[in-house]
């Protein structure tokens, strides 16, 4: 299984639902809250080029924030990338 980050802040119900989305495919990953120490959410920005969160990575891929995982999920286009 690919490596996955998850950029998230304390309070993003859409964190959330990224979260347990993953956790139901059986995915760990990494979360990194961007609240928790100044300059996490300028090193997202720049990776990104977005401000919002959560930003999701499977391995070198950046799949975006929720809505597109899940998208990817819907599509069934998610599994592949989990089992790569």
């Amino acid at each position: 299984m690919p490596e996955i980050i998850i950029y998230t802040t304390k309070i993003c119900p859409y964190c959330t639902m990224a979260k347990r989305l993953l956790e139901r495919k059986g995915a760990g990953y990494t979360e990194i809250n961007v609240d928790a120490e100044p300059g996490l959410r300028e090193q997202m920005i720049e990776k990104t080029q977005r401000r919002t969160v959560p930003q999701i990575f499977i391995g070198n891929r950046h799949i975006g924030g929720f809505d597109d995982l899940q998208a990817l999920d819907k599509n069934q286009e998610l599994d592949p990338l989990l089992r790569d």
